[in-house]
């Protein structure tokens, strides 16, 4: 079973640039599919991108197609999603799963999760 592990986040300016990184401590993921979702305040968790683990096929929300870009080393067992132009409604925590389907963007098929990390959108 995979321990993912997330980093990253933090405090950023509208417009900047962040790169999040979700770390398998186990070397498990390699059969996985890892997703990216995220909870902004007062906000349910909602799917953002996935990458495969069959085809390295990638996924994106609507919301951040163009500007999100989900990459994945199964060589470190991590999993990036760089983001460009950061806007305010980006400020979520943002979570990392695992899950056995090859292409799901349903959170009840991701079974395994990490602790999240921040990220502040500041205008």
């Amino acid at each position: 079973q995979v321990l993912l592990v997330e980093s990253g986040g933090g405090v950023v300016q509208a417009g900047d640039s962040l790169t999040l990184s979700c770390v398998d401590r186990r070397g498990a993921f390699r059969r996985c599919s890892i997703g990216w979702f995220r909870q902004a305040p007062g906000e349910e968790l909602g799917f953002v991108s996935l990458i495969s683990w069959d085809e390295g096929s990638t996924y994106y929300a609507d919301s951040v197609k163009g500007r999100f870009t989900i990459s994945r080393d199964d060589a470190s067992n991590t999993v990036h999603l760089h983001i460009n132009s950061l806007k305010p409604e980006d400020t979520a925590v943002y979570y990392c799963a695992a899950s056995l389907f090859p292409v799901t963007t349903n959170e009840d098929d991701y079974d395994s999760w990490g602790q999240g990390t921040h990220v502040t959108v500041s205008s």
